[in-house]
């Protein structure tokens, strides 16, 4: 499977029709049955409103959504993919068949309203830290079946994708260390089994485990749940030899003294966790 930084448009587009299709066979099934009082012949044209500020992500989906029901339906974006809008800004125009738009219609502001509160809530990270050495990272805690879609969204909105799943890249955490016997065995066990992942990196919760980690040749550490000294006193230990990541308690309040210590990401699951919906509303004009 590729990284999603190796996805070209087309790709990206099949990812969109992909996801947009299990999204329409849970809402619409069988056939929508409301929907279906109206005239199948009958145009229409619609706007999408922004009800809030908002970086705007997802319009493959959006047009995946709509062209599933209605190919020949037109979308005139007044706002491009990774810019901001403003709140009751028109973002899309629709111009098509009413029914198939009344049918898409919920299926397309979810995907809209989702990638655009994760594309949003990245940016604002990744201002918070504006002028540091940091990247802003994402995690796995993604929504199931959707991780690639919000993976695109952290990416529109600034930040960087961690490792995609359990099959791109290694993570050796405390328990991993304990099963193979220590740090030395267990990167050495690495170069063995995977020489394939995109990169290799060790969790460490003490300056002590970073320098043997350091010592058997880690590139990339995620130092984890250290106070602002502490991570301090990682940066200069570490000598610029490897990548350093910090994860865990990261909020709004605190990733700003977090980035000043020098590491050079800051990975925050609350990016694809946590996240509010954007407010968009979809109104039908009179033909």
């Amino acid at each position: 499977m590729k990284h999603l930084s190796d996805y070209t448009a087309a790709d990206l587009a099949e990812l969109a029709r992909q996801d947009v299709a299990r999204a329409l066979a849970e809402d619409v099934g069988t056939g929508d049955l409301t929907a279906a009082l109206v005239d199948p012949a009958r145009p229409a044209r619609a706007r999408i409103l922004a009800r809030e500020s908002a970086v705007i992500c997802g319009t493959p989906w959006v047009q995946a959504a709509v062209h599933a029901l209605d190919p020949n339906a037109r979308l005139t974006w007044h706002v491009t993919e990774g810019q901001r809008c403003e709140a009751n800004q028109v973002v899309l125009s629709i111009e098509g068949l009413a029914q198939p738009l009344l049918s898409a219609e919920r299926t397309a502001l979810n995907f809209l309203q989702l990638l655009s509160a994760v594309a949003t809530k990245t940016a604002t990270f990744v201002q918070a830290v504006a002028g540091t050495r940091a990247a802003i990272v994402d995690t796995r805690k993604t929504l199931p079946g959707l991780r690639l879609a919000q993976k695109y969204a952290v990416t529109t909105g600034g930040g960087a994708n961690h490792r995609v799943g359990l099959y791109d890249a290694v993570l050796i955490k405390e328990n991993h260390i304990a099963a193979a016997g220590g740090v030395a065995a267990v990167l050495q066990r690495v170069r063995e089994t995977a020489p394939q992942a995109r990169f290799v990196e060790i969790e460490v919760e003490t300056l002590a485990q970073l320098d043997e980690a350091l010592r058997c040749g880690a590139t990339m550490v995620l130092l984890d749940n250290m106070d602002i000294p502490t991570l301090q006193e990682a940066v200069h230990l570490n000598a610029g030899r490897a990548i350093l990541e910090i994860s865990g308690g990261v909020n709004l309040d605190t990733v700003r003294a977090l980035a000043e210590t020098g590491v050079d990401r800051i990975s925050i699951g609350a990016l694809t966790k946590d996240v509010k919906a954007i407010d968009f509303s979809m109104r039908f004009e009179a033909l």
